[in-house]
């Protein structure tokens, strides 16, 4: 371990700095994987257990609310345990998870699985961002960052073509006992480096009284890193579960266009995160970057509300979108470093980063409502309103952690 400051990170060799990176990255991105456990196989589940969508969006729903209340317990735990016994324990979980969804026989077996994901789920951000905190050079913390974020979309990425080509192969339940098998394996390599893992726990100096636990949360830039969090993420959750149907609806665009559409976000999101580290490891104001990179987002989201730009152009922008959105990811995660206070990595970013999945489970209730009443661009609207609110709360954030 490291004799360096809580929260900050000595200048190390550029070879040790990539493999924390990396093996950060995987982490990241077998959490992201961890999402669509469950989705990607929302078709076979409707025909063999008989269920409804409601039923399915509640399996969702479980997911997303565990994986929230836990992430800011998770913080708590990182602060006074390290980040390496959670992370260890979330991939354990995660194993444990894939094997259950193997072996289901009904609605039942489904909700379990989902609780059982979120739980695994909840644990990641206080522990990635922690380590990353603590063990990368700051100089590398931009290009960190953009990596963590990238690696995230690499996760999405990877479970369709995953589940389906096992799935197709075999059959599903032996696509889930791969899937654990893969975390079983990447469980077993955070073992064998478990020494890159390693943080420093939150402890008070003598001469200072301790300070309360929950003190973190009387700053109002935390509440304000929050709210971004929330606004930011419903206009992610608008785009992934409606994105496919709008298109469809406004324009006529067959399945396939649409579902390439989304793809396409995915990977333009993926894309701009890499140029995004670069202006991370450069820009003196992270807020102003994440501004204008949301700002510019939901400006293209306005414009294909509108359903004057006909279905080509509106698949580009709506692909170019994720693109401005990337851009801002590291920034982002550089403002709410900034904005951490110190010996408060894990419990801090547990809180803010709740509010991602707080957004993913409220924004299908409220945009699932403007879908059913045929609203498509109004839908469109409301994710860039919630966008450019966002852009207001890293305004705010910027504005207090300066101070």
């Amino acid at each position: 371990m490291s004799s360096a400051p809580l929260d900050v990170a000595p200048v190390v060799p550029l070879q040790q700095d990539a493999s924390i990176i990396a093996l950060v990255g995987l982490a990241h991105g077998s959490s992201h994987f961890a999402h669509l456990l469950l989705p990607l196989m929302f078709p076979v589940f409707m025909k063999e257990f008989k269920l409804s969508y409601s039923e399915l969006g509640l399996l969702m729903s479980t997911f997303f609310v565990i994986s929230g209340l836990g992430q800011a317990g998770a913080g708590f735990m990182v602060d006074r345990l390290g980040a390496r016994p959670p992370l260890l324990a979330a991939l354990a979980i995660f194993v444990l998870a894939s094997a259950a969804a193997s072996m289901v026989t009904g609605y039942t077996g489904l909700v379990l699985v989902a609780a059982l994901a979120g739980l695994g789920n909840a644990t990641f951000h206080p522990v990635d961002f922690t380590i990353l905190n603590q063990r990368v050079s700051a100089a590398r913390l931009g290009y960190a960052f953009s990596a963590h974020g990238l690696t995230g979309s690499l996760g999405w990425a990877l479970a369709p073509l995953f589940f389906a080509g096992i799935s197709s192969a075999f059959n599903w339940r032996t696509a889930y006992l791969a899937a654990a098998a893969m975390y079983g394996g990447i469980l077993l390599l955070m073992v064998l480096q478990r020494d890159k893992l390693d943080t420093q726990v939150a402890v008070a100096q003598q001469d200072q009284a301790p300070e309360h636990s929950m003190a973190f949360m009387k700053l109002p830039v935390v509440w304000w890193c929050f709210g971004f969090f929330l606004l930011s993420t419903m206009t992610m959750a608008v785009v992934q579960s409606f994105s496919v149907s709008i298109l469809r609806a406004m324009h006529g665009v067959s399945l396939e266009a649409a579902t390439w559409t989304l793809s396409a976000y995915m990977l333009c999101g993926a894309l701009g995160t890499l140029v995004g580290g670069y202006v991370a490891s450069r820009a003196a104001s992270s807020d102003r970057v994440v501004s204008l990179s949301m700002g510019s987002a939901a400006l293209l989201l306005v414009l294909c509300g509108t359903g004057m730009l006909g279905g080509s152009l509106t698949m580009v922008v709506l692909a170019s979108t994720g693109f401005a959105v990337g851009i801002g990811g590291p920034s982002r995660d550089m403002m709410i470093k900034k904005a951490t206070p110190k010996a408060a990595t894990g419990r801090v970013y547990g809180m803010v980063y709740s509010g991602l999945d707080t957004g993913l489970a409220v924004a299908p209730i409220l945009f699932g409502a403007l879908m059913d009443r045929g609203w498509y661009g109004a839908t469109l609207m409301g994710a860039a309103l919630a966008m450019s609110l966002s852009v207001l709360a890293a305004l705010g954030v910027g504005r207090r952690s300066r101070r």
